[in-house]
């Protein structure tokens, strides 16, 4: 049976008029029910968003069957995959098997083998099983099927990339396409968090911030030599972004007038006001961290009277997928570094 879908999908909404599907409670999932402006995909793996990955496994302390389960009763209960404490997805790699005959502009055709470039939190979802999981790379290895909206965004595997890396950089594609924007010559930038999207803004960063510093903030030093030896940061800081007061004061050791952009790739919640304490007035803030909270920033910012600009991070930004894949393939040292790492 073919019904006919909304652009954005309000169709799949289940029992909640007016939301929607990033919104929704729940999606229906059930694809034997197919709509004339739909993909249909064959799922092959999850890339979960870091945020999420990191509270399922540390609620589970590390035991994959264990998140196993989670992860399969997630999707039953919401026909997607949105965590329920962090509210966060991530992308998709599989083949495309359908496409509705009235989608205005098709992007793929039936054999497509593409990444979802929206959140698995508003992507219907069925999960027949999961076959592995990746603790290491958040990555989940699995058999089920899945709906792209024609609103949707998606790309197809570059070929000359392994795919596992495509779906690794694309979950993050954002993150160095906000950077290209935000950065300027000469400033200074401070990043909290050296992971996946905070290597990816950083390498961006430098090709744009000429004699501008960029300052590397984590709680962990596995990073360090590789961003130090190769130059693609100043100084490399060890705190813990939990601790804005110790962040703000090794920040003003180095940076005495403070950083015109703070960009928080941190995967923790809490790390706001680290984010906020190391920017100078009229400065940007950009959080980029999934588990950020506007609430706690807003008010952080007016309680240390900074005047400054947040920007909540959007995962989307045109020409992201491109950005990211003309970064990684323009840089041999950050290339290697990710095929080693994530492929």
């Amino acid at each position: 049976m073919i019904k006919k879908g909304d652009f954005y999908g309000f169709h799949r909404v289940l029992n909640e008029t007016g939301v929607l599907p990033q919104g929704a409670k729940k999606l229906n999932n059930d694809f034997s029910i197919k709509y004339d402006n739909e993909y249909l995909i064959e799922v092959e793996k999850l890339n979960i968003d870091a945020a999420s990955f990191k509270q399922i496994k540390e609620s589970v302390n590390s035991d994959k069957e264990a998140m196993k389960t989670k992860i399969m009763q997630i999707v039953e209960e919401k026909g997607k995959m949105q965590n329920p404490v962090t509210g966060s997805g991530g992308v998709l790699i599989g083949t495309i098997t359908y496409v509705g005959e009235n989608i205005k502009t098709p992007q793929f055709k039936i054999g497509d083998k593409i990444v979802t470039l929206v959140s698995l939190s508003l992507t219907p979802l069925k999960l027949d099983e999961i076959t592995d999981i990746d603790l290491t790379k958040d990555r989940v290895f699995v058999k089920g099927t899945a709906v792209l909206f024609e609103s949707g965004i998606a790309s197809v595997i570059d070929p000359n990339l392994p795919e596992s890396l495509s779906m690794a950089l694309l979950d993050v594609a954002g993150a160095p396409a906000q950077t290209k924007r935000l950065v300027k010559k000469d400033q200074d930038l401070v990043v909290l968090g050296t992971g996946k999207s905070g290597l990816l803004v950083i390498a961006q960063a430098k090709k744009q911030i000429g004699n501008g510093k960029i300052i590397a903030i984590d709680l962990f030093d596995t990073n360090k030599d590789f961003l130090l030896k190769n130059n693609y940061v100043d100084h490399f800081v060890v705190a813990n972004a939990k601790k804005p007061v110790e962040v703000y004061n090794k920040i003003k050791e180095l940076l005495p007038e403070l950083a015109d952009l703070v960009i928080n790739t941190a995967n923790v919640p809490d790390t706001e006001m680290a984010s906020i304490m190391p920017v100078k007035d009229e400065g940007i803030v950009y959080l980029f961290n999934m588990a950020s909270n506007f609430q706690k920033a807003a008010l952080g910012a007016e309680g240390v009277a900074k005047d400054i600009t947040i920007i909540v991070g959007n995962g989307y930004a045109k020409g992201h997928a491109k950005t990211t894949y003309d970064l990684i393939k323009s840089d041999d040292i950050l290339k290697d570094f990710f095929m080693n790492r994530y492929n």
